[in-house]
């Protein structure tokens, strides 16, 4: 896993470029020409207490802070994509990440893949940051080889155990303590202003209401992606934090397994109808097209914790699909690791 940082990204858009390809994407005229003008020409000063600077006019990138930036963005950068079958680009804004799936210790489409990338970067006014930029390999093959580490435009990118992606830890054996312990430390840091408004006088309902947008939502964060896999003890480590707010509330809270599972069941219509999404080919219709088909796992632990044996109708496979985000990563590793991380963009 290849995980990429761009210098001032969205400074460095191009619009004419952009034109051109919102034009081959089908957008009209009009619409385009009002992308442009509002790309181009935009003045711009820095103010510091009383003092201005000389105004500058922006030709390039996209303004800061504005909703339409990432859309552009996104736009720009779609023509950025994977050659070879056994590789994947995930994008989310800014953030891309290139996933390759190496057999036989064939890295051959891999590395052409990052090449790709950095003279697809060039020839759209790209630059990569090469020191920020890090490798994360996760191998379960019984022997282990090293990797030689992969070289863009000269620079060494540095090879991690893990790596911190939109707020969730990773790392090369696709474990989750690191993560559910740092979750639990925010959480908890998060309990000492709920006991200074208990002693200020405030009810259950304001106490769970501050809860919900301040603790909950930490201890939630990306669930679908790692709670399924991760430790009983950490399980445990996170549903202590639940039962101490309870406690300083008085307020009943939902449990972390109860938010899991309904994450989970709130995704699962996405998942099916969305064949895009890497884990969709995991349900796949009978020929009667009225039972999905039951999923193949080669070790014990994986068969138990995904969909049960028996055949499961579509309005049924929503209640079990919570094992989905459960499933072993060691048949698939690339697999398992590419419908972690696009969960998390979801």
């Amino acid at each position: 896993m290849l995980f990429t940082d761009y210098s001032s990204a969205f400074n460095t858009i191009v619009p004419s470029k952009l034109i051109t390809k919102l034009r081959n994407l089908g957008l009209n005229t009009s619409l385009c020409n009002w992308i442009l003008d509002f790309l181009t020409g935009r003045p711009q000063v820095v103010r510091v207490g009383i003092n201005t600077s000389a105004t500058l006019i922006l030709n390039t990138g996209a303004p800061q802070g504005c909703v339409l930036s990432p859309l552009l963005y996104s736009l720009f950068t779609h023509d950025c994509m994977a050659r070879h079958d056994s590789n994947t680009i995930i994008k989310f804004a800014d953030d891309t990440t290139v996933l390759g799936l190496i057999t036989d210790n064939d890295e051959t489409a891999y590395r052409e893949q990052v090449r790709d990338l950095a003279r697809w970067c060039q020839n759209n006014n790209l630059s990569l940051n090469v020191t920020k930029t890090k490798e994360m390999i996760v191998d379960y093959s019984k022997r282990r080889t090293e990797h030689a580490p992969i070289l863009i435009d000269g620079p060494i990118v540095e090879q991690v155990e893990s790596f911190k992606f939109l707020g969730v830890h990773i790392n090369n054996k696709l474990e989750w303590s690191k993560h559910t312990k740092t979750v639990a430390t925010r959480a908890r840091q998060s309990l000492f202003p709920i006991g200074k408004l208990k002693r200020f006088g405030m009810g259950p309902e304001i106490l769970k209401r501050f809860y919900s947008c301040n603790i909950e939502s930490i201890l939630t964060g990306c669930i679908t992606a790692w709670y399924g896999n991760c430790s009983s003890s950490n399980g445990k480590a996170l549903q202590r934090v639940v039962r101490t707010t309870q406690y300083i509330t008085g307020a009943k809270l939902p449990a972390i397994q109860d938010l899991y599972f309904r994450r989970c069941q709130r995704n699962a219509p996405k998942i099916v109808k969305d064949p895009s999404y890497p884990s969709h080919r995991l349900f796949s219709l009978l020929l009667h097209a009225k039972r999905y088909r039951s999923a193949k796992s080669r070790t014990k632990k994986a068969s138990q914790q995904f969909l049960p044996p028996s055949h499961k109708t579509p309005e049924q496979v929503t209640k079990w699909l919570p094992g989905l985000f459960a499933l072993c990563a060691s048949p698939q590793p690339l697999f398992y690791t590419a419908a972690t991380l696009s969960i998390l963009y979801a």
